[in-house]
């Protein structure tokens, strides 16, 4: 279960850092570094996790609970603690950050975001963020799932068609 949280709260995670795009990988300058470093202080990469961290645990409770009333109350007695736990590694994401932004975008770049995340409209985007991430969470969960059934479908459909007995 807490694997699956890690990989929930990293997914997310990831998604605020790519929303930007990345460049080619490359070893990052020193002031590429203090760059990307004042870029993600000012984008709180870490209270968005956080923000987005109690999110990710409720979304993947059904997954877990599977309808099993003794789990549910269990999970939800876990869920805080958990969550505060992976929240206590916050600065574990945000030096990913720092590194990832250094080695994908110039110390020009970095700057030039950093103004825009300063601006009124960069700073409703960060104030967003959260919210929109956890959407895009739901809906890519539930699009996920719509998939999945589609495709088992489509893929029995074939085996059968070529002779494969199911």
């Amino acid at each position: 279960m807490v694997d699956k949280i890690v990989r929930l709260a990293g997914v997310a995670a990831l998604h605020l850092l790519l929303a930007t795009g990345l460049a080619q990988a490359q070893s990052p300058s020193p002031d590429a570094l203090a760059a990307a470093r004042e870029l993600v202080g000012t984008m709180h990469i870490d209270e968005q996790l956080k923000a987005i961290l109690p999110a990710v645990i409720k979304n993947m409770k059904a997954s877990v609970v599977q309808g099993r009333a003794e789990v549910e109350r269990e999970y939800d007695a876990l869920a805080p603690r958990i969550s505060e736990g992976f929240q206590a590694r916050a600065s574990e994401i945000v030096e990913a950050a720092v590194i990832i932004y250094a080695r994908n975008f110039s110390s020009d770049d970095l700057h030039a975001l950093n103004q825009f995340y300063n601006s009124e409209i960069g700073q409703k985007l960060l104030q967003k963020t959260p919210t929109v991430t956890q959407e895009l969470m739901l809906a890519g969960s539930k699009f996920g799932q719509s998939v999945a059934v589609d495709v088992r479908q489509r893929m029995i459909e074939e085996l059968r068609k070529k002779g494969v007995n199911l």
